[in-house]
């Protein structure tokens, strides 16, 4: 049954008959009365029955029936091709000790080989490496970006070994959420980089979660879609891989750890995706060589004991892994991605920022208002820092003009002692030179004295 759904109030159009005016007002309430179905060939007729609305006073909305076809059942397809047409962008952490086999997985999880530069287990640090590649499958084009933690797990501290993939997961979601508050913004056309899905590889010890684990999958739980997966599952027995799945959600589940759980709301795969939570962490097995098994090849990794191939589930869970985060709920991580982790950074940032939904007597807030009363926070918080720092500044020159006349009641003192000094010293040496002064005239009067006593001689002078 068709039915659109118009804005209470709204008159329907009258349906125009042949028949005389005297019966129109009862034809109206025939019609009025009757439910509108359709057809095998899309067309509505009357169908005879209680009126169905599932509006209400409430949504202010009430179902109507339609005479004919619209093509507004299009919209699917309209979308399915711009869909098509745009491509579609997909975004995989890859978070692992080295050596555990991510980029092989990667490389065999799409069928081809990514350009990736081995890794040294000496880095001083976690380094994130991003790289985008276009792919394309029949006429669906797929942008993906593999993002790989490389050192991670490698460092003889790693008290912080998740900080740099938390701060990078955070960046994303700041770039995305600074192109949404841009005035003129171009989401269209923005290259989407937030983390759909971020693969935790877990190392096939057999026996627990490391430390390191727990702590960086509680960590991301909350920024991120976790899958956690068994890598290099073929290196340990059926029986031990069994308890280790079972050893690894019960130590999620003390934890507090939240992955990822495949959708079940939707009635065409709840079934499957109810099935497969029960296989999580996936035991995994990647490789890009081609063994011949009878008449045909296989991806498989080949050992002198035997063959473990790659898309055999009797072999391991890949097959199961691709067809959960691939062919089935792709879709499903990116909305969880934007719907859940992003919404809830958005929050967050948001109420860092000063935004709210309800004002103090709550009230709903617009943006405007939101905004007016963050600016006049905002002025008032700039007042009080401008008299704080008047109030700062005054005492700051108080203090100053007190040191600068304690200097300069230093100096005055220094000055007069040194005047002082200057007057006594000046005084000492006029009373020298005045006393050398006395001596001179006393030297010079004896010698006057006793040149005349010598002239008075006169067998002195005789000899002369």
């Amino acid at each position: 049954m068709e039915s659109v759904t118009a804005t209470e109030g709204v008159a329907l159009e009258q349906v125009g008959t042949e028949e005389t005016s005297s019966h129109n007002e009862e034809k109206d309430a025939e019609l009025a009365e009757m439910t509108m179905t359709q057809d095998g060939e899309g067309y509505a007729h009357r169908d005879n029955g209680p009126p169905q609305q599932n509006g209400g006073p409430e949504d202010g909305t009430r179902d109507l029936s339609l005479t004919g076809q619209v093509g507004f059942d299009s919209l699917p397809d309209q979308l399915v091709n711009k869909s098509v047409t745009k491509g579609f962008a997909f975004n995989i952490l890859c978070v692992g000790e080295t050596g555990l086999g991510k980029s092989t997985l990667m490389d065999t999880l799409f069928n081809t080989r990514f350009e990736n530069a081995p890794a040294s287990h000496d880095l001083p640090g976690v380094n994130l490496a991003s790289t985008t590649y276009e792919l394309q499958e029949s006429n669906v084009k797929l942008k993906l970006t593999v993002v790989n933690t490389v050192g991670f797990g490698d460092q003889i501290n790693k008290e912080e070994s998740y900080k740099p993939i938390v701060d990078y997961i955070d960046q994303e979601f700041e770039n995305y959420l600074q192109e949404e508050l841009k005035i003129k913004r171009s989401i269209q056309d923005y290259h989407d980089t937030r983390i759909h899905s971020c693969l935790y590889f877990i190392s096939p010890t057999g026996h627990s979660l490391k430390s390191l684990d727990l702590v960086t999958m509680k960590k991301l739980d909350s920024k991120v879609n976790i899958i956690p997966v068994i890598a290099k599952a073929d290196t340990i027995s059926k029986s031990e891989l069994h308890k280790f799945k079972i050893k690894i959600m019960s130590e999620l589940v003390a934890n507090g750890v939240q992955i990822y759980q495949f959708p079940t709301d939707d009635e065409t795969v709840s079934e499957l995706n109810s099935t497969m939570n029960g296989h999580l962490p996936f035991a995994v097995v990647g490789s890009t060589e081609e063994v011949k098994m009878g008449n045909k090849l296989v991806r498989a990794r080949q050992y002198p004991w035997g063959v473990v191939q790659v898309e055999n589930e009797n072999h391991c869970d890949f097959v199961k892994l691709r067809e959960m985060m691939v062919r089935t709920n792709m879709e499903d991580l990116i909305e969880q991605t934007h719907g859940s982790h992003y919404e809830l950074y958005r929050r967050c940032k948001l109420e860092e920022m000063g935004f709210v939904d309800n004002s103090p007597d709550n009230k709903p807030l617009s943006l405007q208002e939101t905004y007016a009363v963050k600016r006049k926070e905002h002025q008032s918080s700039l007042q009080k820092k401008e008299d704080e720092m008047r109030q700062l500044f005054v005492l700051k020159v108080k203090d100053k003009e007190g040191q600068l006349k304690t200097m300069e009641k230093e100096l005055h003192e220094k000055f007069d002692k040194l005047k002082k000094d200057h007057a006594e010293e000046k005084k000492r040496l006029d009373d020298e030179r005045r006393r050398l002064d006395e001596e001179v005239d006393s030297f010079n009067q004896r010698k006057k004295q006793f040149n005349e006593e010598m002239a008075t001689l006169p067998g002195k002078n005789k000899k002369k």
